[in-house]
């Protein structure tokens, strides 16, 4: 199944999640530290899908919005902060 990552931003706070069957299984939210900053606060999964990618495919819908709007990131959540240190492709986004 290819699930469909949403992102909304509402008074300098956002989310990028997953929905299955009506009810989010996955989400990493944001809050926005200026016009082209954010730092990712926090990411949960649900745990019948934990292991399965499900927190690098919201990971990757982040930074492409990141990429494509020209906003840095800082990481805050632990699963972000390790995969910004493991993987040095995600860089150019780092605040």
């Amino acid at each position: 199944m290819t699930d469909v990552v949403q992102h909304v931003e509402q008074g300098g706070r956002g989310e990028f999640f997953i929905e299955r069957d009506g009810a989010r299984v996955a989400e990493m939210t944001y809050r926005r530290t200026g016009e082209s900053a954010i730092v990712i606060d926090h990411t949960e999964v649900d745990v019948s899908l934990r292991g399965g990618g499900v927190a690098r495919q919201l990971l990757d819908a982040a930074v492409a919005w990141a990429r494509q709007n020209h906003i840095k990131i800082t990481p805050a959540c632990s699963y972000v902060v390790v995969q910004f240190a493991r993987d040095k492709s995600l860089q150019d986004v780092k605040a």
